[in-house]
């Protein structure tokens, strides 16, 4: 069963990998890289202030440091416990497209699919009753960021899929730590 899954997880990556065309390698370089999405970011900041204020900003941005730790570490320490090697270190990539300036030698699960997931989230349940198109947008850059590792030729779909269900979960679980917060020192819902 387990052979059955990884031989679908390579054909479905080569397959994703190789609808990929030279003209847009170069967009799927940026937007994997994690300073690509600082604009984003800086509108996340505005949007949480105009929703909830400094005080509550200071909060997200403590809860927001520790969700993105989580994912990370637990990313890094699956990779080291699963040791997979990742696809652009495989053999069978000869008939793939590899296009990441590096590779890792482990990639079970991917950390960019599980922080994205995990901030998406986590800010879309947070931001839901401001900003109505917000979540919309969140799981469109996720799901960019995660593509990508795909395109790169650095994660099966496995990996991603993985990640993005991790990061779901950890960004539910911070939101609802959260609320426990909000109730007890703010004495309101959000």
């Amino acid at each position: 069963m387990l052979e059955q899954l990884k031989k679908v997880d390579q054909e479905l990556l080569l397959y994703l990998n190789q609808l990929g065309v030279p003209a847009w390698d170069e967009f799927w370089l940026i937007a994997t890289e994690e300073w690509s999405s600082l604009p984003l970011y800086i509108l996340l900041l505005v949007l949480i202030y105009k929703a909830l204020g400094w005080k509550k900003l200071s909060i997200v941005l403590v809860l927001i440091t520790l969700m993105i730790t989580i994912t990370d570490q637990s990313s890094n320490l699956s990779k080291e416990y699963f040791e997979r090697p990742r696809p652009c270190n495989e053999d069978f990539m000869d008939a793939g497209r590899f296009i990441a300036i590096r590779c890792g030698s482990y990639g079970f699960f991917s950390a960019h699919a599980a922080s994205t997931f995990a901030l998406t989230t986590f800010l879309s349940f947070l931001l839901r009753s401001s900003y109505q198109y917000l979540t919309f947008l969140l799981v469109l850059w996720a799901s960019v960021a995660s593509y990508s590792r795909i395109y790169l030729g650095v994660h099966y779909p496995g990996d991603i899929l993985v990640g993005m269900i991790y990061g779901f979960l950890t960004g539910w679980f911070i939101y609802f730590l959260y609320q426990m917060i909000q109730k007890k020192f703010f004495q309101s819902t959000q």
